[in-house]
């Protein structure tokens, strides 16, 4: 069944595979939309929004990261055939050297892919993480 999936831990899984048959469900996606229209429309619809693969440690370090700040990220779950459609972080970004065929993890603030765990480690580091999840109202100070 195509659609969203609310999985153990808070975690939502994306299926990107066409549907069997028409859905009615709020949950279910458009098949006539590509995997990177699907991407798009999630990262625009969520102030913060994880995508990931199955049992990614680095997820949920930053899903940790982002719950003690009190923010709760939406989690995506995606299969290696859909990792592809990810949006790539900038070029010259902290997760630049990680392998650019692998994005995930990566998670994207107000739209904008801030990129792996590294990036959002030295986001918050630099004291920039939190005064961005406040501007795109991810937290209230």
């Amino acid at each position: 069944m195509q659609g969203l999936r609310r999985c153990s831990n808070d975690v939502v899984r994306l299926d990107l595979s066409p549907p069997n048959t028409a859905s009615s469900s709020s949950l279910s996606i458009d098949v006539a939309e590509s995997a990177e229209a699907r991407i798009r429309r999630l990262i625009s619809e969520h102030p913060v929004i994880i995508f990931s693969r199955s049992s990614c440690c680095m997820c949920h370090v930053m899903k940790k990261l982002l719950v003690t700040l009190g923010v709760h990220p939406t989690v995506i779950e995606l299969d290696d055939h859909e990792i592809a459609a990810l949006p790539s972080p900038a070029p010259n970004g902290p997760d630049a050297e990680s392998s650019p065929r692998n994005p995930a993890p990566a998670v994207f603030i107000g739209g904008t892919c801030v990129g792996g765990l590294e990036s959002l480690v030295a986001l918050h580091l630099s004291g920039h993480l939190v005064p961005k999840l406040v501007e795109v109202g991810a937290l209230w100070v």
